[in-house]
């Protein structure tokens, strides 16, 4: 997973840390120190915890740098993970609706990420990347099926 996100973040500095905020799984401590420098991180967890049906606050503590304690969240990528189960069958726990191979997963998602950012209204006719000004309208399936590939791998 973080072969990919280091493709896709650019490399902190010092001055330029980059802010990561989990849950509290302790796998990311030791994996996020084999692709970036400690001192170049802002890394906080969340962790939740619950005792049959009573649910503790959670507690939230610093792992690397000096993370805004009222900074760490995950309920940005708790909301994406379930509108994710919600809109594709194979993303839902003990499904039948799997995937094959890994292909067919990558390819089910990429084509939900092109809806969410291009196609799913967030607004008055605004989408999240016409506000982030990487397109200049709502694009519809038909744009979608008929567009030319510029960059195929």
């Amino acid at each position: 997973m973080f072969n990919k996100f280091e493709d896709y973040v650019q490399q902190p500095t010092y001055r330029h840390k980059l802010k990561i905020y989990s849950d509290g799984n302790d796998d990311y401590s030791t994996i996020i120190p084999e692709y970036y420098n400690k001192d170049s991180l802002c890394y906080g967890q969340k962790i939740k915890s619950k005792d049959g049906k009573k649910i503790f606050p959670a507690i939230k503590k610093t792992i690397y740098g000096e993370p805004d304690l009222w900074d760490i969240n995950t309920n940005n990528v708790e909301c994406l993970n379930t509108i994710l189960r919600n809109r594709l069958s194979r993303f839902v726990r003990k499904s039948q609706g799997h995937s094959k191979s890994a292909y067919a997963l990558e390819d089910a998602l990429y084509v939900f990420q092109f809806h969410w950012n291009f196609m799913h209204e967030i607004g008055k006719n605004q989408t999240p990347a016409m506000l982030e000004k990487k397109a200049t309208k709502i694009w519809t399936w038909g744009n979608f099926i008929h567009a030319k590939l510029r960059d195929v791998k």
